[in-house]
Protein backbone atom coordinates (compact mmCIF):
# COMPACT_ATOMS: atom_id res chain seq x y z
CA UNK A 1 0.00 0.00 0.00
CA UNK A 2 1.41 2.78 -0.76
CA UNK A 3 1.56 6.22 1.22
CA UNK A 4 2.13 9.60 0.73
CA UNK A 5 3.91 12.00 3.65
CA UNK A 6 3.25 15.54 4.23
CA UNK A 7 5.31 17.73 2.52
CA UNK A 8 7.30 19.50 5.11
CA UNK A 9 9.74 21.14 2.96
CA UNK A 10 8.45 24.52 0.29
CA UNK A 11 8.50 23.68 -2.95
CA UNK A 12 10.99 25.66 -5.27
CA UNK A 13 8.80 27.46 -7.97
CA UNK A 14 9.21 30.79 -9.57
CA UNK A 15 8.12 33.58 -7.50
CA UNK A 16 5.49 34.74 -10.69
CA UNK A 17 3.71 31.04 -10.45
CA UNK A 18 2.95 32.07 -7.00
CA UNK A 19 0.05 34.05 -5.39
CA UNK A 20 0.47 37.83 -4.54
CA UNK A 21 -0.75 38.08 -0.90
CA UNK A 22 0.87 41.12 0.31
CA UNK A 23 0.45 44.44 -1.95
CA UNK A 24 4.11 45.86 -1.58
CA UNK A 25 3.06 49.28 -1.55
CA UNK A 26 -0.50 50.48 -0.27
CA UNK A 27 0.37 54.56 -0.12
CA UNK A 28 -0.98 57.50 -2.09
CA UNK A 29 0.09 60.97 -1.87
CA UNK A 30 -3.43 63.54 -3.44
CA UNK A 31 -2.95 66.78 -3.58
CA UNK A 32 -6.83 69.47 -3.89
CA UNK A 33 -5.98 73.36 -4.52
CA UNK A 34 -9.16 74.95 -4.99
CA UNK A 35 -10.20 78.78 -4.61
CA UNK A 36 -11.38 77.71 -1.20
CA UNK A 37 -8.78 75.11 0.18
CA UNK A 38 -5.62 73.85 -0.30
CA UNK A 39 -5.21 70.15 0.81
CA UNK A 40 -2.63 67.74 0.84
CA UNK A 41 -2.75 64.16 1.95
CA UNK A 42 -0.34 61.80 2.57
CA UNK A 43 -1.37 57.81 3.51
CA UNK A 44 -0.02 54.66 4.20
CA UNK A 45 -2.43 52.04 5.00
CA UNK A 46 0.00 49.51 6.56
CA UNK A 47 1.19 52.07 9.29
CA UNK A 48 1.57 51.94 12.95
CA UNK A 49 -1.17 54.80 13.73
CA UNK A 50 1.21 58.16 13.40
CA UNK A 51 -0.56 61.31 12.51
CA UNK A 52 0.23 64.87 11.85
CA UNK A 53 -2.82 66.03 11.26
CA UNK A 54 -3.02 70.88 10.61
CA UNK A 55 -5.72 71.25 8.96
CA UNK A 56 -7.11 74.86 11.18
CA UNK A 57 -9.92 73.33 12.32
CA UNK A 58 -8.53 71.82 15.70
CA UNK A 59 -11.38 69.35 16.34
CA UNK A 60 -11.00 68.11 13.08
CA UNK A 61 -7.80 67.26 13.36
CA UNK A 62 -8.24 65.53 16.80
CA UNK A 63 -10.95 63.23 14.93
CA UNK A 64 -8.25 62.76 12.31
CA UNK A 65 -5.82 61.26 14.83
CA UNK A 66 -8.45 59.06 16.42
CA UNK A 67 -8.56 57.51 12.36
CA UNK A 68 -5.19 57.08 11.97
CA UNK A 69 -4.36 55.73 15.77
CA UNK A 70 -7.23 53.42 15.67
CA UNK A 71 -7.14 52.24 12.13
CA UNK A 72 -3.55 51.63 12.54
CA UNK A 73 -2.69 54.03 9.08
CA UNK A 74 -0.53 56.65 9.21
CA UNK A 75 -1.69 60.06 8.02
CA UNK A 76 -0.49 63.12 7.05
CA UNK A 77 -2.96 65.83 6.22
CA UNK A 78 -1.93 69.91 5.89
CA UNK A 79 -4.40 72.16 4.97
CA UNK A 80 -5.38 75.45 4.40
CA UNK A 81 -8.43 76.82 3.64
CA UNK A 82 -11.45 80.14 4.65
CA UNK A 83 -11.89 79.62 7.87
CA UNK A 84 -12.09 83.23 8.31
CA UNK A 85 -15.95 82.33 6.64
CA UNK A 86 -16.22 79.30 8.51
CA UNK A 87 -15.11 75.38 9.12
CA UNK A 88 -17.03 74.11 5.79
CA UNK A 89 -14.47 74.09 3.08
CA UNK A 90 -11.73 72.57 4.81
CA UNK A 91 -13.99 69.73 6.64
CA UNK A 92 -15.07 69.49 3.35
CA UNK A 93 -11.99 69.31 1.07
CA UNK A 94 -9.68 67.38 3.37
CA UNK A 95 -12.44 64.37 3.58
CA UNK A 96 -12.91 64.77 -0.67
CA UNK A 97 -8.77 64.38 -0.31
CA UNK A 98 -8.50 61.76 2.23
CA UNK A 99 -11.21 59.98 0.27
CA UNK A 100 -9.09 60.39 -2.99
CA UNK A 101 -5.91 58.69 -1.25
CA UNK A 102 -8.28 55.48 0.19
CA UNK A 103 -9.24 55.03 -3.34
CA UNK A 104 -5.72 55.19 -4.19
CA UNK A 105 -4.02 53.60 -2.15
CA UNK A 106 -5.95 50.38 -1.99
CA UNK A 107 -5.67 50.29 -5.94
CA UNK A 108 -8.03 47.38 -7.27
CA UNK A 109 -8.52 46.23 -3.82
CA UNK A 110 -7.04 42.76 -4.66
CA UNK A 111 -6.82 40.45 -1.63
CA UNK A 112 -8.63 42.54 0.96
CA UNK A 113 -11.40 41.84 3.70
CA UNK A 114 -13.56 44.52 2.10
CA UNK A 115 -16.16 44.33 4.76
CA UNK A 116 -15.42 45.96 8.20
CA UNK A 117 -17.78 46.75 11.22
CA UNK A 118 -16.94 47.88 15.02
CA UNK A 119 -19.24 49.04 17.91
CA UNK A 120 -17.96 51.42 19.54
CA UNK A 121 -18.57 52.87 23.05
CA UNK A 122 -17.19 56.02 24.75
CA UNK A 123 -18.57 56.51 28.37
CA UNK A 124 -22.01 56.70 27.76
CA UNK A 125 -22.16 57.19 23.83
CA UNK A 126 -22.19 54.08 21.72
CA UNK A 127 -21.88 54.14 17.87
CA UNK A 128 -22.03 50.93 15.17
CA UNK A 129 -20.61 51.52 11.80
CA UNK A 130 -19.96 48.93 9.03
CA UNK A 131 -18.57 49.62 5.60
CA UNK A 132 -17.70 48.15 2.81
CA UNK A 133 -15.39 49.15 0.24
CA UNK A 134 -17.58 48.35 -2.70
CA UNK A 135 -16.92 50.29 -5.39
CA UNK A 136 -20.63 51.68 -4.82
CA UNK A 137 -20.81 55.19 -2.95
CA UNK A 138 -23.63 55.23 -0.34
CA UNK A 139 -24.00 56.73 2.95
CA UNK A 140 -26.64 56.20 5.80
CA UNK A 141 -25.86 58.01 8.45
CA UNK A 142 -28.02 57.70 11.80
CA UNK A 143 -26.14 60.34 14.50
CA UNK A 144 -28.36 62.45 16.81
CA UNK A 145 -25.68 65.25 17.91
CA UNK A 146 -28.07 67.03 20.49
CA UNK A 147 -25.74 70.74 20.31
CA UNK A 148 -24.76 72.71 17.06
CA UNK A 149 -21.21 72.85 18.50
CA UNK A 150 -17.63 71.05 20.15
CA UNK A 151 -16.06 74.02 20.77
CA UNK A 152 -16.06 76.02 17.64
CA UNK A 153 -16.58 73.00 15.27
CA UNK A 154 -20.26 73.38 13.31
CA UNK A 155 -21.35 69.61 14.45
CA UNK A 156 -23.52 69.37 10.89
CA UNK A 157 -20.15 68.68 9.33
CA UNK A 158 -19.56 65.55 10.77
CA UNK A 159 -22.16 64.25 8.26
CA UNK A 160 -20.47 66.38 5.41
CA UNK A 161 -17.24 64.77 6.00
CA UNK A 162 -18.38 61.53 5.71
CA UNK A 163 -20.51 62.59 2.61
CA UNK A 164 -16.96 63.80 1.02
CA UNK A 165 -14.98 60.50 2.16
CA UNK A 166 -17.68 57.95 1.30
CA UNK A 167 -18.11 59.56 -2.39
CA UNK A 168 -14.50 59.70 -2.71
CA UNK A 169 -13.21 56.16 -1.46
CA UNK A 170 -16.50 54.75 -3.58
CA UNK A 171 -17.61 53.12 -0.09
CA UNK A 172 -20.35 52.29 1.52
CA UNK A 173 -20.85 53.37 4.79
CA UNK A 174 -23.65 52.61 7.64
CA UNK A 175 -23.31 54.76 10.91
CA UNK A 176 -25.79 53.79 14.00
CA UNK A 177 -26.05 55.95 17.23
CA UNK A 178 -27.21 53.42 19.73
CA UNK A 179 -26.77 55.71 22.99
CA UNK A 180 -25.54 58.97 23.65
CA UNK A 181 -26.16 62.68 24.80
CA UNK A 182 -23.09 63.95 25.12
CA UNK A 183 -22.08 65.68 21.81
CA UNK A 184 -18.13 65.63 21.62
CA UNK A 185 -18.74 61.57 23.16
CA UNK A 186 -21.20 60.67 20.18
CA UNK A 187 -18.69 62.27 17.20
CA UNK A 188 -15.39 60.77 18.65
CA UNK A 189 -17.10 57.15 19.07
CA UNK A 190 -18.09 57.31 15.57
CA UNK A 191 -14.46 58.30 14.57
CA UNK A 192 -13.19 55.48 16.63
CA UNK A 193 -15.74 53.08 15.28
CA UNK A 194 -14.95 54.10 11.62
CA UNK A 195 -11.32 53.47 12.21
CA UNK A 196 -11.68 50.40 13.46
CA UNK A 197 -14.17 48.90 11.24
CA UNK A 198 -11.92 50.85 7.98
CA UNK A 199 -8.91 48.63 9.64
CA UNK A 200 -10.84 45.05 9.68
CA UNK A 201 -11.70 46.06 6.16
CA UNK A 202 -8.14 47.30 4.29
CA UNK A 203 -6.45 44.22 6.01
CA UNK A 204 -4.93 41.58 3.59
CA UNK A 205 -6.64 38.48 3.73
CA UNK A 206 -4.16 35.64 2.97
CA UNK A 207 -7.04 33.16 1.79
CA UNK A 208 -7.56 35.57 -1.01
CA UNK A 209 -4.51 35.17 -2.44
CA UNK A 210 -4.45 38.46 -4.20
CA UNK A 211 -7.78 37.76 -5.95
CA UNK A 212 -10.87 40.77 -5.95
CA UNK A 213 -13.25 39.95 -3.19
CA UNK A 214 -16.39 39.81 -5.37
CA UNK A 215 -18.13 37.25 -6.74
CA UNK A 216 -18.10 39.03 -9.60
CA UNK A 217 -14.43 39.24 -10.24
CA UNK A 218 -14.56 43.66 -10.14
CA UNK A 219 -15.68 46.04 -7.85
Amino acid sequence: MQTTEPITEPIAEPMLDRPVILTPDRTARVSRKTGETDVHVGLNLDGTGRCSAQTGVPFLDHMLDQIASHGLIDLDIQATGDVHIDDHHTNEDVGITLGQALHQALGDRKGIVRFGHFVAPLDEALVQVALDFSGRPHLSYGLQIPTERVGTYDTQLVREFFVAVVNHSQMTLHIRQLDGINSHHIIEATFKAFARAMRMAIEVDPRRAGKIPSSKGVL
